[in-house]
């Protein structure tokens, strides 16, 4: 077997093995499945059984004026068309509710993968395909799970019913389908084939155009100041150029499909007037039965492109099956801890740890070694990239040591589990996360959300936040948008500052905390702070150097390496790199000319 026949082989048995699972999520729905399907089936057997009445009404209505079928066959039709019109109500409501259940299912399982991933997975990939899952690919689904099932049992069955009026009206006329049926699937083949691989460029394709539409709407700030709309518009217009070239290939290809089909189509029913019209054959049938054959044939044709047309929706189906079952499967977070960690004491220590991050190789931490006593306050300075972010990062195990242990309490705190080590942390960032919902569900969230009120406008007053919420409309009941849109940026942060002080963790993490105070709000919010970390241990990452001065240790970082710890009047007397990076940043303030 070629390489190429190898390659379609194993598509073709990785898209069944896909379908096959794709199908288990429409069977959870099975009584509505079924009634469906018996929708489907007598809705096609409708129009064959019409079809199939041609031949009376031809041969005995008209030609012999019978007066029984005079009286009935009206209201045969009449009954056959409102069966077919209930059939088809309530197999299509039934395709419908099956559908969107589906794609719900596979929206939450998506979702659900989302929570238990490791954060290595979000740095991986643009953000826009992530969503684009959600939004774009597991809209496809519903067309392979539930849409080809209505095609392939309404069509079907519609072929299986025409092809018996053929064969029991004309045995002899029915040979014309000899052309018809080989032919048809070869194209569906061939079809199908093309469909697979454009329909997988495609689900990438959408993933970024909805990253570039993202990105452009996080910075329309800076696209204005910097003038960058005609670039913006441009890297769009190359993207959707893309997209729309892939979808052309599609509609390209079922155009072809239709136009084969059709043209194969005017060959077998020219095949079937040909042996219809053979002088030793004409004399032997009768109008009814010609047109009652030839009748067949057409309505059976437009099933048979509709047939073929569905590998269509089914390749996409199964192609974006494919890229949402490869999230579902991947692993969870690593973790192998068996202990719950009720409450720690907070003795923190890093021995020797190393951090390489897989993409690019790059090594974010180079034999760190750091002891942070319980209840003190450690501060990590140093230049961007040093390394300080990532080494916070190790602490809730974002990311997990390449080499060397950090142990926490005298214990690897790998041996704990990772819900009961996160609960020892709180953490507030310089980039504050609120999600659309009040201020007190943002204060107490997730394992907080059982927090009184008074709890939490306590942590709001320690928070200096209630100086800002009392003049809300409806105070900590009062929505504050999408992210905190309606807040200012010093709003947000006091509100995450109130988050962990409501936490209430023996660990606490800050990362710039108060870089978006202003500085009477920062005085204020420096205090709770003190107060905060008085029984806690501290970890700050500063670039303010004025806001650390306190500390019990600083550890200066450079290229993953703690290259200085001490006090600030230790380092300071070092005359090294923080003495230095603390000149830089006092010195660089600009002087105040006094106006004569």
């Amino acid at each position: 077997m070629s390489e190429g026949k190898k390659k379609v082989a194993l598509w073709d048995a990785e898209s069944r093995r896909t379908y096959k699972r794709l199908l288990g999520y429409s069977v959870r729905f099975w009584p509505v499945v079924l009634i469906t399907i018996i929708g489907f089936a007598v809705d096609g057997g409708c129009l064959a059984f019409f079809t199939n009445k041609l031949r009376p009404i031809i041969d005995d209505l008209f030609a012999k004026k019978d007066p029984y079928l005079i009286f009935w066959m009206p209201i045969w039709i009449i009954a056959i068309f409102v069966v077919r019109g209930v059939a088809t109500f309530v197999s299509n409501y039934g395709i419908g509710y099956v559908g969107r259940n589906v794609v719900q299912l596979m929206q939450r399982d998506v979702f659900a993968a989302y929570l238990r991933l490791p954060t290595t997975f979000f740095g991986n990939e643009h953000s826009g395909h992530q969503i684009s899952r959600i939004t774009y690919t597991s809209e496809q689904i519903a067309g392979a799970s539930t849409d080809a099932l209505k095609v392939a049992v309404t069509e079907g069955v519609t072929v299986i019913g025409m092809f018996y009026v053929m064969l029991s009206n004309s045995a002899y006329l029915t040979i014309a389908l000899l052309l018809l049926i080989p032919a048809i699937v070869l194209i569906a083949t061939a079809v199908s084939r093309r469909y697979r691989m454009i329909s997988r460029r495609i689900q990438s394709m959408m993933g970024s155009v909805t990253g570039t539409v993202e990105e452009s709407i996080e910075a329309h700030r800076e696209i204005r100041i910097y003038g960058g709309q005609q670039q913006a518009d441009e890297r769009f217009k190359q993207i959707s150029d893309r997209a729309r070239y892939l979808n052309l290939k599609i509609i390209a290809t079922a155009a072809t499909s239709t136009s084969a089909i059709q043209t194969v189509g005017a060959f077998a029913l020219a095949g079937l007037v040909f042996l219809g019209s053979r002088p030793s054959v004409i004399g032997s049938i009768s109008p009814g039965v010609f047109i009652t054959v030839l009748t067949a044939m057409g309505g059976m044709l437009p099933s048979l492109k509709r047939l073929a047309n569905v590998q269509s929706t089914m390749q996409t189906g199964i192609a974006a099956a494919e890229n949402l079952f490869a999230v579902i499967d991947l692993p969870p977070e690593v973790d192998h801890g068996t202990k719950v960690l009720e409450r720690t004491k907070g003795d923190l220590r890093f021995e020797d740890v190393r951090l390489v991050y897989p993409r690019g190789d790059f090594q974010a931490l180079v034999g760190v070694n750091l002891h942070c006593a319980p209840g003190t306050v450690t501060a990590l300075v140093g230049r961007s990239g040093s390394g300080k972010s990532s080494l916070v990062s190790l602490l809730p195990r974002f990311n997990a040591p390449t080499n060397g242990r950090i142990l926490l309490d005298g214990e690897n705190y790998e041996s704990y589990t990772l819900p009961s080590l996160r609960r020892q942390i709180a953490w507030v960032g310089q980039s504050v996360v609120l999600s659309d919902g009040t201020v007190a569900e943002n204060i107490a969230y997730g394992e907080l959300a059982d927090a009184s009120e008074q709890d939490i406008m306590a942590a709001a007053e320690a928070a200096n936040a209630m100086e800002f919420i009392q003049r809300l409309p409806q105070g900590i009941h009062s929505p504050i948008g999408e992210g905190g849109n309606m807040l200012s940026g010093g709003q947000r942060q006091r509100i995450a500052i109130a988050r962990a002080i409501l936490k209430n963790a023996p660990i606490l993490v800050l990362d710039e905390a108060t870089s978006a105070l202003d500085t009477e709000s920062e005085r204020l919010i420096q205090q709770a702070l003190q107060r905060l970390m008085r029984d806690r241990t501290t970890l700050v990452i500063a670039h303010r150097l004025s806001t650390i001065e306190h500390a019990d240790q600083i550890a200066v970082m450079e290229q993953g390496r703690i290259i200085e710890r001490g006090t600030h009047a230790e380092l300071m007397a070092l005359s090294g790199h923080y003495a230095a990076l603390h000149r830089m940043q006092f010195n660089e303030r600009p002087t105040v000319v006094a106006a004569d």
